[in-house]
């Protein structure tokens, strides 16, 4: 296959007006999910194309935050910049934006990259703010619907889950611009400048919630890099009680998601991100 063997036929069909005779040279695709992520060159400039299967639900929140919130970023040149999009398609095409995962170097573990990364974040949430009396309730009963799929936490655990989450008070929240998968796995670095990718979970969220990956990943035995962060932010936005709620949450929602796209390495995360939520009663 050649890599736009992977497009459906009307996506082939409207990259080749975008993008006449596009060049595959790079899948970047996950494979987890139904994305499909190509590096393609055209007329001597390089592109990402990226394209959803029939059950993706990223592209269309991925073009709204091109349009939308990513103006913070793309003026400083520390993310793509978009050149078309198509919503019904499922289709949208990138410049092409220089740079290594940071999961895949050395910066992973520099706190440089993290202060970095807390200074776009700062920037990212600044941009808007509004309240929600709903929030709390609505994340609440997406998590006990979660807890009635397929999944493999032992009951007992989840009778717990259960109990606290119907005990949780639901106030009203302020939601900010989030990027929804704030990681080492979504930043690239060129030069030792820090930029970002992957746009397909921005949402309204409180701001804490991009913490959440990685105070369970990259801050855990990793202090200074927590730190280097927080700097960079400028505060900590994770008040006890809402970070808890946050907390238990994710957890289930990353343990429940790895069992349903069979990702057992992510799955044995969320357990341990379980487990960890609640010894801290």
């Amino acid at each position: 296959m050649s890599g736009l063997d992977l497009l459906s036929p009307a996506q082939r069909a409207l990259l080749e007006q975008w993008l006449p005779d596009a060049t595959p040279v790079r899948d970047h695709s996950w494979g987890l999910v139904a994305t499909t992520v190509l590096e393609v060159t055209h007329s001597g400039d390089r592109f990402i194309v990226k394209a959803g299967g029939d059950t993706d639900r990223h592209i269309e929140r991925e073009l709204h935050a091109h349009l939308t919130w990513l103006e913070p970023w793309t003026g400083l040149g520390r993310a793509p910049a978009l050149v078309h999009g198509d919503v019904a398609a499922k289709l949208l095409v990138t410049r092409y934006l220089p740079g290594e995962l940071v999961l895949n170097t050395g910066h992973v573990d520099a706190p440089a990259t993290y202060r970095q990364a807390g200074e776009l974040l700062a920037a990212f949430h600044a941009q808007a703010a509004s309240t929600d009396d709903g929030y709390e309730q609505r994340e609440n009963d997406k998590s006990l619907a979660l807890l009635d799929e397929p999944h493999r936490i032992a009951d007992a655990v989840v009778t717990r889950l259960r109990a606290e989450i119907l005990a949780w008070p639901t106030p009203a929240v302020t939601l900010v611009p989030t990027h929804g998968d704030w990681q080492p796995r979504n930043w690239l670095v060129h030069d030792d400048v820090v930029s970002v990718i992957d746009f397909g979970r921005v949402a309204l969220r409180p701001a804490l919630t991009d913490l959440g990956r990685l105070a369970v990943q990259e801050f855990r035995g990793r202090p200074d890099l927590e730190a280097a962060f927080l700097d960079g932010y400028g505060c900590d936005p994770r008040e006890a009680g809402a970070w808890r709620r946050h907390r238990v949450r994710d957890a289930i929602g990353t343990t429940t998601w790895a069992y349903r796209v069979g990702d057992g390495t992510f799955e044995a995360q969320g357990h341990r991100m379980i487990a960890e939520a609640l010894a801290t009663d």
